[in-house]
């Protein structure tokens, strides 16, 4: 894609994202820790955006997950400079995030708030040595999966993140749900099952979200994943806010 093309997609893509109804985001982030945002890429995006998994010019490190114990399959890392429609989109996701992020924060009586524009935020990172970007390709086939976790890489950690899923489920792939736990004090864990097609994203906890219960509001720790892939070949793009040491 030339430059030219790229700005208008880019362009695109942040009108795209003024337009998502981002209360219903947050009431859904609310009652369940994710919340599903239908049709963030159209299908051309999301070739592009598997296209690229075989371009290593683009990535700082690949990591095969069953090396580290992290599960099956493998993902990417991009390196600076991101795709341009790769950095529109974390730059224009970031603003409403951060708003939903701070209400969090003030909820849990947390003293630190988010900038309102991710390059902010950005310099917070890098100021605390975390100078490695964390947007990412994941490619799972038959047999494969991703093991519950979470994103942390640093010192300095926005709550919320993205994933898009790129592929086609029922014609690419079948099985790979994402998967989320929420552990709760004292009870047992909750799972949510989440169902996307392709080029819908879905927003979820990093590490802990806000829940109301009878003595105020406290925290409850989420992990995520995905389920064993049972055919085909899936592809993911992650989309993390904070950068890594």
């Amino acid at each position: 894609m030339g430059d030219r093309a790229q700005a208008r997609t880019a362009r695109a893509r942040g009108r795209a994202v003024t337009v998502i109804d981002w209360d219903d985001v947050g009431v859904q982030l609310d009652a369940a820790g994710c919340a599903v945002i239908p049709g963030l890429l159209d299908a051309r995006q999301c070739a592009r955006f598997i296209s690229a998994y075989d371009e290593p010019q683009r990535f700082r490190s690949r990591v095969v997950m069953e090396r580290h114990g992290f599960g099956r399959g493998e993902y990417q890392y991009f390196g600076y400079p991101l795709p341009e429609p790769l950095a529109a989109l974390r730059a224009s996701l970031y603003p409403p995030l951060a708003r939903i992020a701070n209400r969090w924060q003030a909820a849990l009586g947390l003293d630190t708030r988010f900038p309102p524009a991710h390059a902010d935020f950005l310099e917070k990172c890098h100021a605390a040595g975390q100078l490695r970007p964390t947007p990412l390709l994941l490619r799972y086939r038959a047999g494969d999966y991703n093991c519950l976790h979470q994103d942390l890489y640093g010192e300095q950690v926005f709550p919320l993140q993205v994933a898009v899923l790129l592929s086609r489920p029922g014609e690419d792939f079948d099985g790979g749900e994402f998967v989320l736990t929420e552990q709760r004090p004292r009870m047992q864990s909750r799972a949510e099952v989440v169902s996307l097609h392709q080029g819908d994203a879905v927003v979820f906890v990093v590490n802990q979200r806000p829940v109301q219960g009878t003595r105020g509001v406290y925290g409850v720790a989420m992990r995520h994943g995905v389920s064993r892939v049972r055919q085909g070949l899936r592809h993911t793009l992650g989309i993390i806010f904070h950068d890594a040491t």
